[in-house]
């Protein structure tokens, strides 16, 4: 952090962005209460969370009172899970059919070869779903299988040949329905929809979510008309390059203001590269590129190699392979999960790899200089936070991307 300990920010408005998440956004209000509590305790300071006020986006308003100065913030969800929930609506069938379909996308354009020259951690999350289901299926037709052999074992006149194989039938697809109604535990079908959502177009964004990126940037661009200190656009997971479209628009546009609050951007856990990575992300590509330049904001993007969801320390820009000459963003660090978690915390977390997915968004038993908490509700701008902090040495900048167009 940088050595000005002067506060500069008494107000923020900040904009939570989730990625590809069906639930109702309670679930992040709370996460804020409980981890912000035990972050304060930790880190010796006071955060309370108080009901929001205003009309409009899910939200909650926090009070705080650290480094000796009080702050004021609004945070608001940014919410699209109504676009998640209806793509995760298909049948059974129609989900192994987007699995067909999403494994051609990446194998036959090359692009699951060049992403897993990145990080293979995300990769195999990829794969997961693929080989999840598959093991599913086979099950099913093991079991239907089993019946009929059981059943046709002593007595198979031909009439009965065929009821005992419409039993095996009904048996497997009933074996399959378990399995859906399982997902809580197994997330074959949820990640199955999440690969599918990009690669369905891909790349591209679909008519619905393109209108969602215009209503997200108006909310935001109202907030850069008021007298707050500091707007701060948090992306994670998915939400990060949606974030990343939002506010190019809005800078393309001339709707930041110079003279208004200062603007934040935050990427948490990304993973760009699987969607920039494909044929027709012309969009993405374009807004990375843009982005990377402007100095309208100040872009900070941590990733943990600990996190295997996420592209750790793939710098979006550069390895999209649209890195332009001059470029600025994003700062990219390490979380450092294995460093900012005690041990007896690392281990009780490190296989539980969706839960660490979300740990940039939770207390950390030894923090560093990552603190969600202070970023979110501390007296300083994410730009005066991070003002002369190195990027980490170990950040990939590698252009690994095949399509590197910008336009369609």
């Amino acid at each position: 952090m940088s050595e000005n300990f002067e506060q500069t920010v008494r107000t923020r408005q900040v904009f939570y962005i989730p990625g590809y998440d069906p639930i109702h956004p309670r679930r992040y209000r709370e996460l804020y209460r409980k981890e912000g509590s035990e972050q304060a305790r930790i880190s010796d300071y006071q955060i309370g969370l108080k009901p929001k006020k205003t009309k409009g986006n899910y939200g909650w308003c926090v009070t705080s009172h650290i480094d000796g100065a009080d702050v004021d913030t609004q945070v608001e969800v940014l919410v699209w899970s109504d676009i998640v929930r209806i793509s995760m609506s298909n049948s059974i069938l129609a989900t192994y059919r987007q699995l067909v379909q999403t494994a051609w996308v990446y194998i036959a354009s090359g692009a699951l070869w060049r992403l897993m020259q990145l990080r293979k951690g995300p990769v195999i999350a990829a794969l997961y779903p693929v080989g999840m289901l598959l093991l599913q299926l086979l099950v099913a037709i093991a079991s239907g299988l089993l019946i009929y052999k059981a059943v046709t074992f002593l007595w198979a006149p031909p009439w009965f040949k065929g009821m005992a194989g419409a039993l095996g039938v009904v048996v497997g697809w009933y074996v399959l329905k378990w399995f859906k109604k399982k997902d809580g535990k197994f997330f074959a079908y949820y990640l199955m929809h999440d690969y599918a959502f990009g690669a369905a177009t891909r790349g591209a964004y679909p008519p619905e979510l393109e209108t969602r990126i215009d209503a997200f940037g108006d909310e935001i661009a109202r907030a850069l008309t008021s007298d707050v200190d500091e707007v701060l656009v948090v992306g994670h997971s998915s939400g990060a390059h949606l974030a990343v479209s939002i506010l190019a628009d809005l800078i393309r546009a001339g709707r930041v203001p110079r003279n208004g609050p200062a603007l934040g951007f935050l990427t948490l856990g990304q993973v760009v590269p699987m969607v920039s990575f494909l044929r027709d992300a012309h969009r993405l590509r374009a807004d990375l590129r843009y982005l990377s330049l402007r100095d309208e904001l100040c872009w900070v993007d941590v990733t943990a190699p600990g996190d295997g969801c996420a592209f750790a320390l793939c710098d979006p820009v550069a390895v999209s392979g649209v890195a332009p000459k001059g470029k600025r963003w994003p700062l990219v660090f390490s979380a450092a999960f294995t460093q900012s978690l005690s041990p007896a915390r690392w281990r009780a977390l490190r296989w539980r790899f969706f839960r660490l997915h979300f740990q940039y968004l939770c207390a950390f038993d030894m923090p560093k200089d990552y603190d969600y908490f202070q970023i979110t509700a501390g007296p300083h701008s994410l730009s005066e936070r991070y003002a002369g902090r190195p990027a980490s040495r170990s950040r990939v900048v590698k252009p690994v991307n095949k399509f590197t167009s910008t336009a369609p």
